[in-house]
């Protein structure tokens, strides 16, 4: 997949086959509709693109928006290269872009600058300055400026019951099974390993520090989860925590994000980890001796080890 920052690092394509959104979540409707864009670009011998936008709009048009994203801009564009997409365009959004009106958008974006000969969209998808374009504009634009769309119906994405607010909502429950049965791929937190007290080390577990690069990045509740992580070309499963480390902060506000590679031993600081949550274990809790908390560390290890034998 080639990935472009900014339609001006574009090259327009002679038969180009896209698709257009935010697809925060990469979620199982979305890959409905990459899906089909991919079918009809093997079909009729086109290139597949998606063009999407960098910071989310809401968060350009609603200052005051609280919204967390489900994924990192990083997360998503390996998502996108997992659904098999050809073009990736991360288009910066601004205010003044959203000023763009509809026509602008099909005239100069699509058709001028990306060369769109088949548009896909879901239902209800509206575009242009304040979301004033939808599938009807785009079926009267199409014979004007040569290119053909088609709306993935509401009936085949709502089958499957899905949409971004429900993975969020089971994210921030701790619902890691639900939200990925709804995204279709294990739950992403990514971020680079730094430096830490090195309290895991002495307990025997020692731990790998991640620092999240975006702010917005919904992070799941305090507790212990089971995840894998891909390293150096191999995949290990690991032990993470999410919390405030309450057994030797006193008061803290912090939240700390540290997961524990099981059967790795190798120094990692200054290294990116995707990691992948599967399921949480338990929820965070405050112990009164070190021993106590390594008693329940390695029942965590147990479980973990369980769960993805029996998966």
């Amino acid at each position: 997949m080639k990935v472009y920052q900014g339609l001006e690092s574009f090259s327009k394509l002679d038969n180009a086959v896209v698709t257009t959104g935010t697809f925060d979540g990469v979620h199982i409707g979305h890959k409905q509709i990459l899906k089909r864009v991919n079918e009809i670009a093997a079909k009729t011998k086109g290139e597949s693109v998606l063009l999407t936008f960098y910071p989310h709009p809401r968060m350009v048009l609603q200052e005051d928006s609280d919204l967390k994203l489900l994924n990192t801009i990083e997360e998503k564009t390996e998502l996108l290269r997992e659904a098999g997409i050809q073009h990736l365009i991360i288009q910066p959004f601004t205010k003044e872009f959203s000023r763009t009106t509809s026509l602008e958008y099909v005239r100069d974006i699509l058709v001028n600058t990306i060369g769109t000969k088949k548009l896909v969209i879901g239902y209800d998808h509206h575009f242009g300055r304040n979301r004033e374009g939808s599938f009807e504009h785009l079926k009267d634009y199409g014979p004007i400026y040569g290119f053909e769309v088609e709306e993935i119906s509401a009936q085949d994405i709502d089958d499957v019951k899905v949409s971004s607010t429900k993975i969020r909502r089971s994210v921030e429950e701790g619902d890691i099974e639900t939200a990925n049965t709804y995204s279709g791929s294990p739950y992403p937190i990514s971020g680079v390993v730094i430096g830490g007290e090195k309290l895991g080390r002495q307990l025997g577990f020692p731990t790998a520090n991640i620092k999240i690069g975006n702010k917005y990045k919904l992070v799941p509740p305090n507790g212990v989860y089971a995840v894998k992580v891909d390293y150096s070309g191999e995949t290990f499963l690991g032990m993470m925590n999410i919390g405030k480390k309450p057994t030797f902060e006193k008061n803290g506000k912090q939240r700390f994000i540290e997961v524990h590679l099981l059967d790795f031993d190798a120094d990692l600081y200054g290294e990116y980890l995707e990691i992948k949550l599967y399921k949480k274990i338990r929820e965070e809790k405050k112990f009164d001796s070190k021993e106590e908390l390594v008693a329940e560390i390695e029942k965590d290890e147990v479980r973990i080890r369980n769960y993805f034998e029996n998966k």
